[in-house]
C-alpha cells in the first residue's frame, strides 16, 4: 500500500513565522510510515518559516516549490496554519488541515468554507480537533497576550522574539519603566484564567514583574457583563473560548465612567468578526508593525491589541509545543474514516457546509488543480 502523502505548506500571512509541523514531528511521521512534502519556505523575511528548509530535509522530507499544494494530487493531505489567502477563491479539491475561522459565522465564513463545498475537499480545522472529553488536542498558548509596543523596534527587525526570556527582558523593562512613572505596578485582570492561553498569560504576567493579577474564568464571569472589575483594572487580557453568546466583559457605555484605570485591552482570543464578541469596543485587528488600535477615549488613553496570531511573537517554541501536541492525531490521519478525532471533525465540517446557500455546496470543476 503507497504510504499517505502529507504537504506542509508555506504560509500566506504575513509576519507568519510558525510552522504545524517541525522538523521534530516530521521526522516522527515519517518513522511511521507517512511521506511528508514540505514547500520551501518563502524568502520574504515577513513570511520566512522559523525552520529552515535544510532542517526538514534532515529529517527525511522532501523539499518542494511554495505554493505547489494546487496542483498536487487530490489524495494528499495539506497541513497549514493559518487561513488560506482570501483574495483567492478557486474550489479546493484537497482535504486540510489548518485554521480557517469559518465555523463560528465570523465574517466571510460562507465565501471560505465554500471553496470546500465547491471543490469537494475537506476542512479539518485546528480549532474543532477534539478528543473524546470535548477538549482540543492541540492550541497555542503562548505568547501570553502582555501587551507589547512595536516588535521590528525590539526584535533587531525580525518581527518576532527567538525566546521566550529575549520577550520577557523586554517587557519587565516596560514594567519598570511604568511603575516609576505611576508609582504601582499595573493591576491585570485575566479572563479564561483556567484555559491553555490564560494559564500562560498569568504565567508570562507573573515573569514579567506583575504581582496584582485577577484571575477569572468561567465562575467569575457566570453573573454576566459588563464588569466594573475590568474597568477598575489597568490591563485587560481576554483568552476565552467563544462558543455562544455571551454578555459583553466591556462596552463603550462602560469605559465613560470616572472610577475608568483600564489602559491596555489585549484580546488574545480576537473573536473581531464574530457576531457575539464580548469586546465589542473595536471593529478591525491590529498589526505586529502596529499592535495598538487607540480609542477615542482619554484620562487615561486606551489602547486594544487585537493580532489574531499572537503566537508567532514566539514562533519556534510555540509551534514546537502546539506540534507535538497534535502529532498523536497526526499519526492517526491515515485512519481518519475511522478515528474519532477525525470523524468527529468531518462530522462537524459536512454539518457547515449543509449551512451554506445552495449555490455554494454544488461541486464544481476547478481550472486551477
Amino acid at each position: 500500500m503507497a504510504p499517505t502523502v502529507l504537504h506542509l505548506r508555506a504560509e500566506d500571512k504575513p509576519l507568519e513565522h510558525r510552522s504545524a509541523l517541525t522538523p521534530t514531528t516530521t521526522r516522527a511521521l515519517i518513522s511511521a510510515g507517512y511521506k511528508v512534502n514540505v514547500e520551501r519556505s518563502p524568502t520574504s523575511a515577513i513570511r520566512k518559516r522559523i525552520f529552515d528548509d535544510s532542517e526538514f530535509e534532515k529529517a527525511g522530507a522532501t523539499l518542494v516549490p511554495e505554493g505547489s499544494w494546487v496542483d498536487i494530487p487530490s489524495d494528499h493531505l495539506v497541513i497549514g496554519l493559518k487561513e488560506l489567502d482570501e483574495t483567492k477563491d478557486f474550489p479546493l479539491k484537497h482535504s486540510h488541515v489548518t485554521f480557517a475561522h469559518c465555523f463560528k459565522n465570523q465574517g466571510g465564513w460562507e465565501k471560505a468554507l465554500g471553496r470546500w463545498s465547491r471543490g469537494g475537499g475537506v476542512l479539518y480545522d485546528l480549532e474543532f480537533l477534539q478528543d473524546d472529553k470535548g477538549r482540543r488536542v492541540a492550541a497555542f498558548e503562548h505568547p501570553d497576550g502582555t501587551p507589547l509596543p512595536g516588535v521590528d523596534e525590539f526584535t533587531d527587525g525580525k518581527g518576532y522574539y527567538v525566546s521566550e526570556d529575549e520577550m520577557l527582558q523586554q517587557i519587565r523593562g516596560d514594567v519598570a519603566r511604568g511603575e516609576k512613572i505611576a508609582g504601582r505596578r499595573p493591576r491585570v485582570l485575566i479572563i479564561g484564567a483556567l484555559g491553555r492561553c490564560g494559564r500562560g498569560a498569568v504565567d508570562a504576567c507573573v515573569k514579567a514583574g506583575c504581582e496584582d493579577i485577577l484571575r477569572w474564568d468561567m465562575a467569575e464571569t457566570a453573573k454576566g457583563g459588563p464588569f466594573t472589575e475590568i474597568v477598575e483594572s489597568d490591563i485587560f487580557i481576554n483568552c476565552i473560548y467563544l462558543s455562544e453568546e455571551i454578555a459583553p466583559f466591556v462596552n463603550m457605555d462602560s469605559l465613560k465612567g470616572s472610577n475608568r484605570k483600564l489602559s491596555v485591552v489585549c484580546d488574545v482570543s480576537c473573536d473581531t468578526s464574530n457576531p457575539h464578541n464580548p469586546i465589542p469596543i473595536y471593529n478591525a485587528n491590529s498589526t505586529f508593525d502596529k499592535p495598538t488600535i487607540q480609542l477615542s477615549l482619554s484620562n487615561p488613553p486606551l489602547s486594544v491589541i487585537s493580532i489574531d496570531h499572537l503566537p508567532s511573537l514566539l514562533p519556534a517554541e510555540s509551534s514546537d509545543a502546539f506540534s507535538n501536541d497534535l502529532l498523536p492525531s497526526m499519526l492517526e490521519i491515515q485512519n481518519r474514516s475511522s478515528h474519532p478525532v477525525w470523524q468527529r471533525a468531518e462530522e462537524l465540517f459536512r454539518k457547515k457546509v449543509a449551512t451554506l446557500p445552495a449555490e455554494l455546496q454544488k461541486v464544481e470543476h476547478d481550472e486551477h488543480v
